[in-house]
């Protein structure tokens, strides 16, 4: 069977992948840019791990990624990574394109992916269990006033995505979400603060940082017959935020 993982050579995805692959599950995760990263990361586990390059918000990425996973054999699961944020600030500081792409990014492309994997999985029934795990953000709840509102809006909305398409795909295909709460990664940097985990660790019930395997357990967990009675749901593995 064969996983599809966005975004999956850095971070949250790359320790998904790791952990899954440990399990002895196929996977073939998207990079948009990290040809080194993918590369070594695809080396390292060898057979079962699968890279390709596609942006997610591409026109013809879903079915340019479902197509390349089928080829390898039965898709099984689908894991919505891919996630970016806007450079950390209020929103009034956020240009238009960087809020399109916020959106583009972390809501229509995991639309989009769903209704590819539902469409697909339609016409085949009868075979193996289907799920579909979303990776959320505690931001959804919090708001991240000053810093993420356009990013936090998107993870609301993907929580809501999650309820509705689990009540309308089911009993056929289980539909879930983990929501972090801050990770220690390097999507930090790439907004422009570096050290802003460590920074609101203090509010933090467990005071730290989660680290990205903690989160690729609770994924990993969902797409399994562990969780088989598990839909809709949206898991927070958020240290007690």
């Amino acid at each position: 069977m064969i996983v599809i993982v966005t975004g999956g050579s850095r971070g949250i995805g790359r320790s998904i992948v790791e952990r899954l692959c440990a399990d002895g599950v196929g996977v073939l995760f998207s990079h948009s840019s990290s040809d080194e990263e993918a590369g070594e990361l695809a080396e390292r586990l060898g057979p079962l791990a699968h890279a390709v390059r596609l942006d997610v918000t591409d026109d013809d990425g879903p079915g340019r990624l479902f197509d390349v996973a089928e080829s390898l054999g039965e898709v099984t699961g689908l894991v919505n990574n891919a996630g970016v944020t806007s450079r950390i600030g209020p929103l009034t500081a956020l240009r238009d394109e960087e809020l399109r792409r916020v959106v583009d990014v972390n809501l229509v492309a995991p639309l989009r992916l769903c209704r590819e994997a539902a469409r697909r999985w339609a016409s085949t029934p009868g075979k193996s269990r289907r799920s579909i795990v979303t990776v959320s953000s505690v931001a959804a709840r919090t708001g991240s006033p000053g810093e993420y509102v356009a990013y936090a809006a998107t993870k609301a909305a993907v929580d809501t995505m999650t309820v509705g398409l689990a009540k309308e795909l089911a009993p056929g295909v289980r539909v879930n979400a983990v929501s972090p709460g801050t990770i220690e990664t390097s999507i930090h940097a790439r907004s422009g603060e570096p050290g802003r985990a460590w920074r609101v660790a203090e509010r933090i019930p467990m005071g730290r940082p989660g680290k990205p395997e903690e989160i690729a357990e609770a994924v990993a967990w969902l797409l399994s017959d562990k969780a088989s009675y598990v839909t809709g749901t949206v898991l927070d593995v958020a240290g007690g935020l």
